[in-house]
Formats: structure tokens, C-alpha cells, sequence
């Protein structure tokens, strides 16, 4: 990779970071690039040369370019950021169905990892389970992501995870799983042509501690959709301050044909707007938070965000030796 590239790219990602976790230690420096200009040219031998139980920042540049790659990122590679220039140039593409721990185009099992400016895809189509991006890390975050499949794009599964200005596609359950997720300034785009599920969350008691709040996002789609239903009977979601278009059916939620859950489930919004948003035929067991009630959802202290989300680091160094 060129130095030219290599500055160009730091300089805007240290002008993008607005984030208050503050990083004190440089970041080890791997680049990936397809013509083998970079240290590695595959983004999965990127990942395998960190080592097992790291304790520094790895920050692996990815050159734009397709991957056709099935990505796992091990659960004892912690700080792992993976990073794109744009997230239409750097895309990485896998086509498979299945069961949805099975089929991820990208599995991150590792906490504190990070993820900018990528395209994650899974590109199955209609008729299976087709996961793009499985979650099941703790502390993970993503910035400026294209995520899209069509049926299970998002397996948000467990862990405390944070998505910002990400762009996320899908037909049926298109964002599914029990993490605790902050939803910011994202784009939700449904593919449903009748009234699939944008969101299935799987909260199962009333003690987790988790749930999927959307704050400040945008949702659109081809046809009309239903905003959740439920996978686990606690299940829990909240819509903030979104712009909501036609393709919300007036209804906005569904109880999964499981009338007891409707006295079990957390679905609210707040403050919400556009064609979509009209409250007046929603179903009677959803409801609006009030401006206190919805405190606990407006900012990232519902994820304990301030103490993990890392900025862009601003120094770099180079891997001691270049893994085979």
C-alpha cells in the first residue's frame, strides 16, 4: 500500500472520530490489500496472524476491493478494529444459507473489536436462513457499515454492541438476537413485500438486561413491514426520534401469533415521525415512552458505551514481523 493511501486514509478517519473513549496506547498497523502491495492479501490471514489472548490494538487497513471471504474473528483475538476507506469500495461477499450460527458471511466471537466503513454481504437471496454479520462478542462497534442479505442479515446476538451510521438490509427478521444494542443515525431498509419483521429480538426474562434501541434512524423499504415481533416473550425495542415512511404498516408491531406475549413484550417509541410513525391504529400493547421514560434510551449509557467505544487511534506502529 502506498504511503500517500496510507496517510489520505488516517488523516479522514482521525477527522470522522467524534467518540469520547479516548485510546492512550498506538495501534499495531496491518494492511490488507488484493494486488499484494499490503502485508497480507486476505482479510482472514490478517486476523489469524494476531495473536491468541492479544492485549494491544491490531487496526488491519483493508484496501478497497471485493473479498470473497468467510470472515470468523476468534473469540481470543480481542481489539481487533477492521477498516475500510468507504464502505461501497471495500466490500466483503459470501453466499450461503443455512442455520444461522452456520451461514455469517462475518462472525465476530471476540470482544472490544470494531468495524468502519465496510460492506458485509451475504448474497443467498429469498427462501433460507442467509446471515451477513453474526455478533456475538462483547463491546463491539460499527461505524459507517453496509450490512445486507435478505432473510437473518443481522445476528445481533449477545454481548453490548453499538452501530452508528450504518446502513442495514433485509426482508424477514432482518435484525434478530438478544445483545443490548445501540442503533444510531441508521439507515434500515426493508425488502418486505408484505409484513415481515424489520426486528426480532429474543429478550426471554424479564431480568436481562438487554434489547435493541434505534435512536435518530431512518427506515424505508420496497413494500410495507411491521417494525418487531417477538423471538423470546420479553422481547424489548424501542424506536427514538426515527423517521419512519409508509412502509410501516399502521399496526407496527406483531406478536408472532402468541397472544401471551403480548403482555410480556417492551415495544415503544418516542418522538418518531413521517407517514410511518402515526400511533392512531398501532396495537394496544405497544406504546410511547414518556420524555423521562425515555432518558434511559437517548444516550449510550444504556450500553455503558462511554467506557469502551474507542476513537480512532492516532498513533501507529508496525507489526514486529510479518506472519506467513
Amino acid at each position: 500500500m502506498a504511503p500517500a493511501y496510507v496517510c489520505m486514509i488516517l488523516f479522514m478517519f482521525m477527522l470522522a472520530s467524534s467518540h469520547s473513549a479516548a485510546v492512550t496506547s498506538a495501534a499495531i498497523l496491518v494492511t490488507v490489500d488484493q494486488s499484494g502491495n499490503g502485508d497480507y492479501e486476505k482479510i482472514q490471514d490478517a486476523i489469524n496472524a494476531v495473536p491468541s489472548d492479544n492485549k494491544e490494538l491490531f487496526f488491519i487497513m483493508v484496501k478497497p476491493g471485493i473479498y470473497k471471504e468467510k470472515i470468523v474473528v476468534p473469540a481470543d483475538k480481542p481489539f481487533i478494529t477492521i477498516s475500510g476507506s468507504k464502505a461501497n469500495g471495500t466490500i466483503i461477499t459470501w453466499n450461503e444459507s443455512g442455520e444461522i450460527f452456520e451461514s455469517p458471511t462475518f462472525t465476530v466471537l471476540a470482544s472490544d473489536f470494531g468495524a468502519r466503513y465496510l460492506t458485509i454481504q451475504n448474497t443467498y437471496g429469498p427462501g433460507a436462513k442467509a446471515v451477513a454479520l453474526r455478533v456475538s462478542g462483547d463491546r463491539a462497534a460499527f461505524f459507517g457499515c453496509r450490512i445486507s442479505s435478505y432473510q437473518d442479515t443481522l445476528l445481533d446476538d449477545t454481548g453490548r454492541h453499538y452501530y452508528k451510521n450504518c446502513y442495514i438490509e433485509g426482508a424477514v427478521d432482518f435484525i434478530f438476537g438478544n445483545a443490548a444494542s445501540l442503533f444510531e443515525r441508521c439507515h434500515l431498509h426493508t425488502l418486505s413485500e408484505g409484513d415481515a419483521a424489520i426486528t426480532a429480538q429474543r429478550r426471554e426474562s424479564p431480568s436481562e438486561d438487554t434489547g435493541f434501541t434505534f435512536l435518530g434512524c431512518k427506515i424505508t423499504g420496497v413494500r410495507t413491514a411491521v417494525l418487531g415481533r417477538p423471538w423470546g416473550a420479553y422481547s424489548r425495542v424501542v424506536f427514538a426520534l426515527t423517521y419512519m415512511s409508509n412502509v410501516v404498516l399502521p399496526q407496527g408491531w406483531d406478536d408472532w401469533g402468541d397472544v401471551s406475549k403480548q403482555s410480556t413484550v417492551f415495544y415503544r417509541e418516542y418522538k418518531c415521525y413521517g407517514p410511518g410513525a402515526n400511533a392512531e391504529k398501532r396495537v394496544g400493547w405497544s406504546g410511547k415512552l414518556t420524555d423521562n421514560e425515555a432518558q434511559l434510551f437517548l444516550t449510550k449509557n444504556m450500553i455503558g458505551g462511554k467506557s469502551w467505544i474507542r476513537s480512532i487511534p492516532t498513533r501507529f506502529k508496525k507489526a514486529s514481523t510479518k506472519h506467513a
